[in-house]
């Protein structure tokens, strides 16, 4: 997996791609656990390179959430492909997370 990241409009846009499975989701998650130290409390996941998440990324995902809403910031979704929205919507995250058709529009949603 790699993870990339750019900066719009005061929101970090992070943007993983490959796999999210327990092999590679403390990676993804201590790459957010950082930028949540450091104080950002905007983020829009870019979903459009990762083709699969287990439960071990959806842990990553909540816990981000979870930090977003202590700093009383934001966190929005976009991109997900259909087996990711599958796995989001079988174990009951779409409603933890404002999930956009596109960048423009999580990035708006985040700036709130």
């Amino acid at each position: 997996m790699t993870i990339n990241e750019v900066r719009e409009h005061g929101v970090v846009v992070v943007s993983p791609a490959g796999r999210v499975d327990s092999t590679t989701s403390p990676r993804l998650e201590e790459y957010l656990t950082a930028l949540a130290g450091a104080g950002e409390a905007r983020i829009v996941v870019d979903f459009s390179g990762v083709d699969y998440i287990s439960s071990a990324g959806l842990r990553v995902m909540l816990s981000l959430a979870k930090r977003a809403k202590d700093q009383k910031g934001r966190v929005a979704l976009f991109a997900l492909g259909d087996s990711v929205r599958q796995v989001f919507e079988l174990a009951g995250f779409l409603s933890l997370f404002a999930v956009s058709a596109s960048r423009d529009e999580a990035i708006q949603r985040v700036r709130l």
